[in-house]
């Protein structure tokens, strides 16, 4: 295939930490327009980007998950797809990327200790590659994607059964990916701070939410936060998230934005974390499809290549796969 926009530095192998794969089926009120994203479309889009995308990493959406059972353990076909589609991935037979090669998936950390039964399941059922999971915890007053938030979710963080499941966690020696707005930052540093032994993934970079402050005075929150939470060892962080809009529900349909225009917009975020955090506890995500609303998959990954640009092998090394393969446990050529 052509790629949209031709890549930069297209030998650079990758590893894209943040992947979703879903069905999305008309729904009145759905936070996500109706769209497929499967492995056939994910494999156009990464081989249309002409990027060398070597691995994934499958992160929770609320893909297929079980209609009936336990509620707690509904989630569980989430990871069953995943690992299905690594499988299929592995066997070689559809191109060099290995999809979903490691799992995120979902579990209930307010079941607190009685989270551990749940965890073994996701373990039994995709082995090495069930590597973590994220809840949900992003939340606003203002609502997010259209619909309003619900008040337990801005509460998760903060809750003493989240830290004794996040415990149960790290005793499996699994990883928490989070994803939160600016303004619950300060609850993830507490919770980094009573768990110290678990590995901690920020997504989205926190996500500046400038409703009802505006976007100077939301951004001046966002890095304090950010470099208050880099002094915790325990954190790492994914630079993206950038392109979705959190204001309304997820399009289908990719937006105009070149690499030039995304670099622009990005840079000044994307570069304070790379300051705070380092390169050694940072790394470039595509955030795919939801960050389609600003630009393609190739405009993205050039965006970051521009981004970059000044930072030595190393530390480029480090933020296009180095981060994501220790995280998440992959072994490097």
């Amino acid at each position: 295939m052509r790629p949209e926009e031709p890549p930069l530095d297209p030998e650079r192998p990758i590893i894209d930490p943040h992947l979703h794969l879903w069905d999305v089926r008309p729904a009145p009120g759905a936070l996500q327009a109706p769209q497929r994203f499967l492995l056939p479309e994910l494999l156009e889009t990464v081989e249309g980007s002409g990027h060398r995308v070597t691995h994934t990493i499958f992160v929770e959406c609320h893909a297929m998950y079980r209609t009936d059972g336990p509620p707690e353990l509904r989630p569980l076909g989430e990871t069953e797809f995943a690992n299905g589609v690594a499988a299929m991935s592995a066997s070689g037979a559809y191109g060099p990327c290995r999809v979903a090669h490691r799992i995120v998936g979902h579990a209930d950390l307010t079941l607190g200790a009685a989270v551990t039964p749940v965890l073994e399941a996701h373990l039994a059922r995709a082995g090495e590659r069930f590597r973590g999971v994220r809840c949900n915890t992003a939340f606003s007053a203002a609502g997010l994607f259209g619909a309003p938030c619900e008040a337990r979710v801005g509460e998760a963080l903060r809750s003493a059964a989240f830290a004794e499941g996040a415990r149960a966690l790290a005793d499996l020696d699994l990883s928490l990916d989070v994803w939160c707005l600016h303004t619950q930052l300060d609850d993830l540093t507490a919770l980094a701070d009573a768990v110290p032994a678990l590995t901690i993934v920020l997504d989205h970079l926190g996500t500046p939410d400038p409703r009802g402050r505006g976007e100077a005075e939301a951004r001046r929150e966002w890095a304090e936060r950010i470099a208050e939470l880099a002094r915790r060892p325990n954190l790492r962080i994914k630079l993206g998230g950038l392109g979705m809009d959190i204001t309304g529900p997820i399009p289908a349909e990719a937006g105009p934005a070149t690499s030039e225009t995304l670099a622009a917009r990005w840079r000044p975020y994307l570069e304070t974390c790379i300051a705070a955090f380092g390169a050694a506890r940072c790394m470039f995500e595509s955030n795919f499809p939801p960050d389609k609303a600003a630009g393609s998959y190739g405009a993205a990954w050039n965006a970051f290549k521009r981004i970059a640009h000044g930072a030595s092998e190393s530390e480029k090394d480090r933020l296009f796969r180095g981060t994501a393969a220790e995280t998440y446990r992959i072994a490097l050529d």
